[in-house]
């Protein structure tokens, strides 16, 4: 996610500052060598997605709801398709389940390509875009008489789908990095429970449908999606929007030497801004413990549920279960991702009333409530693995369930609480800082699709059991590091060049809004006087 202006220096670039440009004497308004001046957010705020009405925000934001359900629908549906198309195409059940891998391995590196020219271009056109072309890559796969054609066409699929990089954009374009919390709790609802979706509703369309539907009905979805997106859904990216409002006032004459940011740069992305953008949430994987930890961890649990896309089959068959009732015994992951995301409320709430009254907080306290809940991810493991021993031991079918309803509650607050805690530790870098998060949840949830059934059904003794209880241990080890980022996270990203850096931009557009300010207030009092 993107924080408002960035009015600082990449620390992961050495390029210095354009120096045909300077400040005006009097104000922070940028004056280029031919005397433009840069209608900057400070001069338009009014006109931003930060201004817009509450009602408008979270009618921009339901929509993105709609795309987030859609995208990750994609990625789990494919699942009720693959015993058909590997009695179809005559290959194993396993090698059926290779675009699966593909589609969220592409999904993971698409969602981060798709981001700088959201950045440039705009969110909606880029959004459009993208639903676009997933939805074409939808046809070869429902007309499809080969298996290649699903390799290929699930991979450019992922590859073009903008992923969270795009809509936790919108997101940010509307609300400030300390009042985002509702917003992300409600978007973060969407990405895991997409998935979810995708499951329950693929169990009806494999029992009663035939092949073909599983992309039928993605397209369907993906196409209704993309028509409520582009009539309901306006641009938001700031820089956009001020090259519009500056075009508006050169026209009428209020400000005929006014230009907006991308008018005043006269150029597009170059190769090596693209590379830098780009390559930005890879470096920060790599250099930032606080990002790598806290991508592992949400790629680990995201990888769980697609884990479970496999191993719900033969747990819940001990029970006479269907494909329909399989499908439905994915409600109780559902019902604990809307409890986890209730439970947040009160603590928003909390925090943000503080910050209100004045009181400095860390951004390590928006992983105070996981720190409760991440547990559960352990203690739900354990739990459904050995009541995955099924009837013949006297267990009930709704016992895993329970259980499955803790994994979910801790897979939203890991979520929730990493996407909300580097936007409040990274601020303008949050977009690279949770992109590798979202690189690490779509990859490793990709791998998932190919391990996870063998795992299930090859470990000697009790599979169904031990393949359980190795992810609960894993868990509690990848557990870990949310307590020492909570305890000693200031201390880490006081050694962060990114951190750093941040703290000075922070300081310096503090320093102009307060003169904004400063000024508005100084132009309504010579209004009144006149």
């Amino acid at each position: 996610m993107e924080s408002v202006p960035e009015t600082h220096r990449d620390p992961t670039s050495n390029e210095d500052a354009s120096h045909d440009q300077k400040k005006t004497a009097n104000t922070d308004r940028v004056v280029t060598s031919d005397d433009k001046i840069e209608l900057t957010d400070t001069d338009a705020w009014d006109k931003l997605g930060y201004s817009f009405p509450t009602w408008r925000k979270w009618q921009i934001l339901g929509v993105v709801f709609c795309i987030q359900i859609s995208m990750n629908m994609n990625a789990s549906l494919y699942a009720n398709g693959v015993a058909r198309i590997a009695e179809e195409h005559g290959i194993s059940k396993q090698v059926a389940r290779i675009p699966q891998m593909a589609f969220l391995v592409a999904y993971a590196f698409g969602c981060e390509l798709w981001a700088p020219w959201s950045e440039e271009y705009g969110r909606w056109p880029i959004q459009q875009l993208s639903l676009f072309l997933v939805n074409i890559w939808q046809i070869p796969c429902a007309l499809s008489k080969n298996f290649a054609t699903y390799v290929v066409c699930r991979t450019l699929g992922g590859l073009s789908t903008a992923g969270g990089s795009v809509t936790l954009g919108v997101l940010a374009d509307m609300w400030e990095p300390d009042e985002q919390e509702y917003a992300v709790a409600f978007l973060v609802l969407s990405s895991v429970g997409g998935s979810v979706v995708g499951a329950i509703v693929g169990g009806f369309v494999e029992e009663y449908c035939s092949l073909q539907w599983i992309f039928w009905v993605q397209l369907i979805v993906g196409a209704a999606t993309q028509f409520a997106h582009a009539v309901c859904n306006p641009e938001t990216r700031s820089t956009i929007l001020l090259d519009r409002e500056a075009k508006r006032r050169r026209k009428t004459g209020e400000d005929p030497n006014v230009y907006g940011p991308n008018e005043i740069r006269k150029r597009k992305l170059t190769l090596k801004e693209f590379g830098t953008i780009t390559g930005r949430p890879f470096y920060m994987f790599f250099t930032e413990p606080i990002v790598l930890w806290l991508s592992l961890l949400s790629g680990f649990s995201d990888a769980l549920i697609f884990t479970f896309l496999q191993s719900f089959q033969p747990v819940y068959e001990q029970w006479d279960f269907g494909t329909i009732g399989i499908s439905l015994a994915f409600i109780p992951i559902l019902i604990g991702y809307f409890l986890s995301y209730f439970s947040y409320l009160p603590s928003i709430h909390h925090f943000r009333g503080k910050r209100r009254k004045g009181i400095p907080l860390e951004p390590e306290v928006r992983l105070w409530w996981l720190l409760f809940l991440a547990p559960l991810e352990t203690i739900g493991l354990f739990g459904f693995a050995w009541t995955s021993l099924g009837p013949d031991h006297g267990i009930p079918w709704i016992a895993p369930m329970i259980f499955s309803t803790f994994i979910a509650i801790a897979n939203y607050a890991i979520y929730q609480s990493s996407i909300d805690y580097q936007t409040a530790a990274y601020g303008v870098y949050a977009a690279s800082a949770t992109g590798g998060n979202d690189l690490a949840r779509d990859f490793l949830a990709g791998i998932a699709a190919l391990y996870s059934a063998p795992m299930y059904e090859n470990i000697p003794g009790r599979p169904l059991e031990y393949a359980s209880t190795i992810l609960a241990c894993l868990a509690f080890l990848v557990t870990i590091p949310i307590y020492i980022v909570y305890w000693k996270g200031s201390e880490i990203r006081a050694k962060s060049k990114f951190a750093q850096s941040l703290d000075k931009g922070r300081e310096v557009e503090r320093e102009k809004r307060r003169k904004a300010s400063l000024m508005g207030a100084g132009e309504t009092e010579r209004k009144e006087y006149v």
